[in-house]
């Protein structure tokens, strides 16, 4: 088939998938296929043929990513069951102090908590960040907010074993291990300059409290001014508390969704509010909305994260000696992914049983596996649209329209990332997409295939916006209008996203 009818029903396929998404609400995993078919039908591939491409697609996406995926989503769970990320956000504040918690509760979430479900983890977190805005400033909540989205956006995609960064390495080639060592070196920074260029934006003007916050919530109070010596005795107290008595007000009622939103406010059977207790802290809440209680007792926090822990640092020592060049048949085996990820999960088991017993971690699993199904399917049907546009020809079409070694390439990768974003409104959705898209034409580009993954994933953080489903668990759990949080989530997140571009462009140098 000619050049230009692939390019035109490819354009097709993709604006049809945007729309049956976006105006007529059909669910991702089903508009994805359906755009397939039509694309495998319409450049001349054949019904069988089209069919087997689609199912040969999704099958070699599970093959690769299935069982990572489930055993960092059924860890993610153990860990929320445990009340491990409570426990670990008031270990931040006690050793950074409230004002250097936004960078460091945000930077933690990008990296540390990214096996957690999505939206759980915000729910767990929000109110957390809303108790310790009280103690950070005038601009507290402003602060608090973006730091959540930036975290929360940035690690789903850039950083293993968050789930768009598990679909992106295997949707374009890329060693899990690799992924997470490149991923670690642009999150780290991405996050920590994103938020510091918030801060400096409220602290120019950028934050109203009269119209960006919800006045039906809890102001924030006023600090009297500060000196140099008022602020060090500040950081000093703040090392030796050893609780968070902060009282928080009743949080607004959210709705939960899935960690891959689609598009529109979310919508839910029934309510969650996230309940607090009587010393100020909040327990954690299951997906149901069922108060899950922190226990003080039990293994410490370290223990509790060790585990988890331990599967990164795994899989990060096989990318350095594959690096390094070193082969060994013992070492390969317990650096592979699927091996690391399951020594986590069995030793988090072993926590969770002694922190919360057999009943709980047996609540857990089951809530994982629920949790998992969605994200699954959802990252295999973006291997059947890669397969097909691969075998539709368009990667030798638009192998020419690249030169080897410009930088332009990546820029484009990002934009296409964002674009799709914009259109789709799901930073997951319109990640995996754009991979399926573009990996067929990835040799072409000149780039090493991490970094095409990393650009994608940065490009699909651009404008973070109402068809977001964090847009309104975030506007709702912080008690920010919808002004307020285009600020914190869709300006913050975009922020990260365009620092996240220019932090690759030298490291396309590198690789």
């Amino acid at each position: 088939m000619s050049q230009i009818p692939v390019l035109v029903n490819t354009g097709v396929a993709i604006v049809a998938i945007v729309v049956l998404i976006v105006r007529f609400r059909v669910n991702p995993v089903i508009s994805l296929v359906v755009g397939s078919l039509y694309l495998g039908l319409a450049t001349g591939l054949g019904p069988d043929k089209t069919v087997r491409t689609i199912t040969t697609g999704f099958g070699n996406i599970m093959a690769e990513v299935g069982l990572l995926i489930a055993f960092g989503v059924l860890m993610g769970s153990l860990l929320k069951e445990m009340g491990a990320i409570e426990r670990l956000v008031e270990h931040l504040l006690r050793l950074f102090g409230p004002r250097r918690l936004p960078h460091s509760m945000a930077l933690t979430i990008a990296t540390l908590l990214q096996a957690i479900y999505l939206d759980v983890l915000l729910v767990i977190c929000a109110p957390l960040a809303r108790t310790a805005s009280r103690r950070i400033g005038p601009w507290g909540p402003a602060r608090m907010a973006a730091a959540l989205a930036i975290g929360l956006e940035s690690g789903i995609v850039l950083m293993v074993p968050g789930v768009g960064a598990l679909a992106l390495a295997a949707l374009l080639h890329v060693p899990l291990g690799t992924m997470l060592l490149w991923g670690l070196v642009l999150v780290v920074p991405t996050v920590l300059i994103s938020v510091s260029i918030m801060t400096f934006f409220f602290r120019r003007g950028f934050w109203n409290s009269a119209t960006d916050e919800n006045t039906a919530m809890e102001p924030v109070a006023p600090e009297p001014p500060r000196t140099a010596e008022s602020e060090a005795k500040e950081d000093t107290k703040d090392t030796k508390r050893t609780a968070w008595p902060v009282r928080v007000r009743s949080l607004p009622t959210v709705a939960l969704v899935g960690a891959v939103h689609g598009p529109g406010r979310p919508r839910t059977a029934g309510p969650v509010r996230p309940p607090v207790s009587r010393s100020g802290t909040c327990p954690a809440a299951d997906a149901e909305g069922a108060s899950v209680p922190v226990s003080a007792d039990g293994p410490g926090l370290f223990v509790r994260f060790a585990p988890l822990l331990a599967a990164l640092l795994m899989i990060a020592i096989g990318a350095v000696f594959d690096a390094l060049g070193v082969r060994n048949a013992v070492l390969s085996f317990i650096a592979n992914p699927v091996v690391a990820l399951l020594t986590g999960l069995v030793g988090t088991v072993l926590v969770g049983r002694a922190a919360v017993g057999r009943e709980g971690v047996e609540r857990a699993v089951v809530r994982g596996f629920k949790d998992s199904g969605q994200i699954l399917i959802l990252t295999a049907v973006g291997g059947s649209l890669a397969a097909v546009v691969a075998a539709s020809g368009l990667g030798h079409i638009l192998r020419g329209y690249f030169t080897t070694g410009d930088v332009a390439p990546l820029l484009l990768v990002w934009a296409v990332a964002a674009v799709l974003h914009m259109a789709i409104g799901s930073v997951t959705i319109s990640a995996i997409t754009a991979a399926g898209i573009l990996a067929p034409i990835s040799p072409a580009l000149g780039l090493d295939p991490v970094l095409v993954a990393l650009a994608v994933g940065a490009g699909s953080l651009f404008a973070v916006h109402v068809t977001s489903n964090t847009f309104w668990l975030l506007q709702s759990l912080m008690g920010q209008t919808t002004r307020g949080t285009l600020k914190t989530c869709t300006v913050g997140v975009s922020v990260a996203s365009v620092v996240a571009v220019l932090l690759l462009l030298p490291l396309s140098l590198l690789l």
